[in-house]
């Protein structure tokens, strides 16, 4: 299959927004098909500096606004009014490409957020738009401890994603979706009920690595104190604040223990002065972003991930973790909250607990690894075997599969293996992270889904001649024909140019 993947955002040994660009681009080419990557041209050097895995299927195409339209962007500022501008640019730079390369999908994978619009879906090729993610909340209670500035974010966030539904922009990118894919049932409920039926659960990335590459070393030692990690930004959502007021519950138990802080941003200097008002400062380590390397032999050094984010919609330093050998403590929000399980860390309910009560089972939970040795050991053995499965549930596989004839690969089918509305769900989604029968759903998450499958089941029914009409208002030519699947049985349709 060729596919042109839009990837604004595509570097290769960086984590969040770059690292799932990457990661995509990565894997569709070992998995056989021909891809085009669509990016910015400030991420040639450090592309072209990496050898691809697949260097006849891997193919960069770099777009920029002209250095007059950039200057807004720098230090962060206008990067979204930046964005969308780029996202109109690359559409007509793609439609030329497409004119000549005829792509069988186009696929937008980052930015990984479902508040900012693709204009793919116009090229006319079938579009597929994620996972994309934003829809992750931090609960009320919890966001008290983050500050006024980061309750009057968290809240702005809010806004921005009730807006979600009725932005034109965003109706017409789900409108012109083939398929939709969203990180969590939260992102799912921002998209209109009409468009729902084309929409699954994905995590936007997976572990590509060999797990045990860089085993973490001595966590069963039962005289030496416990070695705690956090990595990630240090801003508000990432819950570092919580994570500090657990180790302070550590220590009180075991004195020698300490935390080591990779990463920097916008409130580092409030979390080292937090540190000090806990009294922990002596036992905390804060060591500044480290390249990728240098990250990985980092988690081989300690024997715990604490990783307490509020809304954290990926959670690569999870996978890295656990690729390493280290169990990770984290909430159950989010991505971390969908990796983590009882095999290979602890997953903390957050609930209508407030910050000291979270806090506290955290720091329950450090105890806990830190006075039982053995235990530490079997989960690190558990995070290993939990890497495994994410490898084997990647997401980019599990959507595509392989492509016909991929040498060592035979032919196995992923979710978009025609160009058909059906869902997938009967093609390998039943187990592996990532999948919606994963997600643990409350009760009302239960009803809110049963609501939705009898509204997806409603929705399969409208008459062609709608489906025709949405069509060629979008400028497309489509012939519309109503199949029965021989899968489940279950009506869908099948849209071809």
């Amino acid at each position: 299959m060729k596919v042109l993947l839009s990837a604004y955002a595509c570097e290769p040994g960086k984590g969040s927004e770059p690292g799932v660009g990457w990661l995509w681009a990565r894997g569709l080419a070992r998995l056989g098909h021909e891809v085009w990557v669509l990016t910015r041209a400030n991420n040639r050097a450090p592309i072209e500096a990496a050898a691809p895995p697949r260097p006849d299927r891997l193919h960069f195409l770099y777009y920029d606004l002209p250095a007059w339209a950039r200057w807004w962007k720098r230090g962060g500022r206008g990067v979204r009014l930046y964005y969308l501008l780029w996202q109109w640019g690359a559409y007509r730079y793609a439609r030329e490409i497409h004119a000549r390369e005829r792509f069988d999908r186009v696929h937008h994978v980052t930015f990984v957020s479902v508040r900012q619009p693709s204009f793919m879906g116009r090229l006319g090729a079938p579009f597929v738009f994620g996972p994309v993610a934003g829809g992750e909340r931090a609960p009320w209670r919890l966001r008290l401890g983050c500050g006024w500035r980061g309750f009057a974010l968290d809240a702005l966030r809010d806004v921005a994603n009730a807006l979600v539904r009725i932005d034109p922009l965003m109706t017409a990118t789900f409108r012109a979706a083939e398929r939709i894919y969203v990180t969590s049932e939260q992102t799912l409920a921002l998209i209109p009920r009409r468009y729902r039926h084309k929409a699954d659960v994905e995590l936007a990335i997976g572990w590509d690595g060999e797990p045990g590459a860089a085993s973490a070393d001595g966590g069963g030692d039962a005289g030496a104190a416990l070695r705690v990690l956090f990595v990630g930004r240090l801003v508000y959502w990432k819950g570092l604040h919580l994570g500090l007021a657990a180790f302070r519950r550590l220590l009180d138990e075991e004195p020698d223990a300490r935390l080591v802080v990779v990463g920097d941003g916008t409130d580092e200097t409030r979390l080292k002065g937090l540190a000090e008002a806990l009294g922990i400062a002596g036992n905390v380590e804060w060591v500044p972003w480290l390249a990728r390397d240098e990250l990985l032999a980092c988690y081989a050094r300690h024997d715990v991930l604490l990783y307490p984010s509020l809304h954290d919609s990926g959670a690569m330093v999870v996978l890295e973790a656990l690729a390493a050998g280290v169990p990770a403590i984290c909430l159950d929000l989010g991505g971390p909250g969908a990796i983590v399980d009882e095999t290979c860390g602890r997953v903390i309910a957050a609930g209508e607990r407030d910050a000291g009560a979270v806090s506290q089972a955290l720091g329950d939970a450090l105890i806990e690894l830190a006075g039982d040795p053995v235990l530490r050991n079997r989960l690190a053995a558990g995070a290993e075997q939990r890497i495994r499965a994410a490898a084997c549930a990647s997401p980019v596989a599990r959507i595509y599969g392989s492509a016909p004839g991929a040498a060592g690969r035979g032919d196995a089918p992923g979710k978009l293996g025609g160009l058909s509305h059906r869902r997938g769900d009967a093609q390998g989604t039943a187990s592996g992270i990532g999948s919606r029968r994963m997600f643990v759903r409350t009760t009302q998450e239960e009803r809110a889904f049963e609501k939705r499958e009898t509204a997806r089941t409603r929705d399969r029914k409208l008459d062609s001649d709608v489906i025709r009409k949405v069509a060629e208002d979008d400028g497309y030519r489509f012939k519309v024909a109503l199949i029965e699947s021989a899968l489940d049985g279950e009506r869908g349709w099948i849209l071809s140019v």
